[in-house]
């Protein structure tokens, strides 16, 4: 796990050395206020898994750097934007994100809302502009992230959120909502990888099996962290979706149930990726982390 740690810790710096340029600050007179209260967000921390993700498999796949890194930071961008228009008095009402006051408790609601808009329509250019007509896998990658935080992926997921507070849920409803809300950009970032280095339909088939898996093991993680940890060492309200009523893995599996499940997802994921192994691909950061997403605290 060292070496895992190592590379891990390498990725998420070369994310933090390209997200303030691909979203840079501007003079207060052409709307300064909007992409300062939108680059706190972004560059405040966080664990950059998506981005990783997206690198790790590019890395896999033998797909440079250059070509993979703006969709991978696009994908930080749509990520972050999501996260300040969820905790916003509307949605979730949370008033603490990353161990820091949340968007619009530290820039007030309209400006967090715009800095969401800004982050999200920034992410589209950004991709955009790194579309090559003679790389068709470019703009297949663009619609796919896209279409991951549309109405059928991160968005869809969001209403059914909202609408699921106070409900008793059955496993597979609960699966549905949250392969949208938390699995669909996870998912996004191993699939746009394999689909920039223009992949196979087996090797497609075969990330997307180990990206569902992990998709689902990060959101069953989330619920047993926000019904154990406490809030400083989430950095965000703990026990917040038991006070609220939303339906979690915990609240209806119980709290052994949903470990149990969350180690079976972990080894379904990490199987998926044998087809990969026995192709000569290089799957051990991938491997690992699957695991790592088990035991993160936050």
């Amino acid at each position: 796990m060292n070496s895992f740690n190592e590379q891990l810790a390498v990725l998420q710096t070369r994310v933090e050395e390209w997200l303030p340029q691909y979203f840079p600050s501007i003079p207060d007179d052409e709307g300064g206020l909007v992409v300062e209260a939108a680059r706190y967000s972004l560059l405040g921390g966080g664990k950059r898994i998506r981005p990783v993700l997206l690198l790790a498999t590019a890395t896999m796949l033998q797909l440079p750097e250059t070509e993979a890194m703006p969709f991978a930071c696009a994908l930080e961008m749509i990520h972050t934007y999501s996260l300040i228009h969820d905790d916003l008095p509307s949605m979730d009402d949370d008033d603490l994100r990353r161990g820091r006051p949340t968007c619009h408790v530290k820039f007030g609601e309209a400006v967090a809302i715009l800095a969401g808009d800004a982050l999200l329509n920034r992410a589209y250019e950004v991709m955009l502009s790194a579309i090559r007509l003679e790389r068709p896998g470019t703009i297949r990658a663009a619609g796919y992230i896209a279409k991951a935080a549309g109405s059928s992926g991160m968005i869809g997921g969001q209403i059914l959120d909202l609408s699921a507070a106070g409900d008793v849920l059955t496993l597979n409803q609960l699966r549905v909502l949250h392969g949208k809300k938390t699995a669909a950009l996870l998912k996004a970032a191993v699939i746009a990888a394999a689909l920039l280095a223009q992949q196979p339909p087996p090797v497609l088939d075969a990330l997307q099996c180990y990206a569902d898996g992990i998709g689902l093991a990060f959101q069953i993680q989330d619920d047993i962290l926000d019904a154990t940890a406490d809030r400083l060492t989430l950095g965000k309200s703990a026990g917040k979706d038991h006070r609220d009523g939303k339906p979690t893995y915990v609240s209806l599996l119980g709290l052994y149930e949903a470990r149990r499940q969350l180690a079976l997802t972990v080894e379904q994921a990490k199987d998926a990726l044998q087809p990969l192994l026995e192709g000569g691909l290089a799957i051990e950061f991938l491997h690992d982390l699957a695991d790592y997403l088990q035991i993160r605290t936050s």
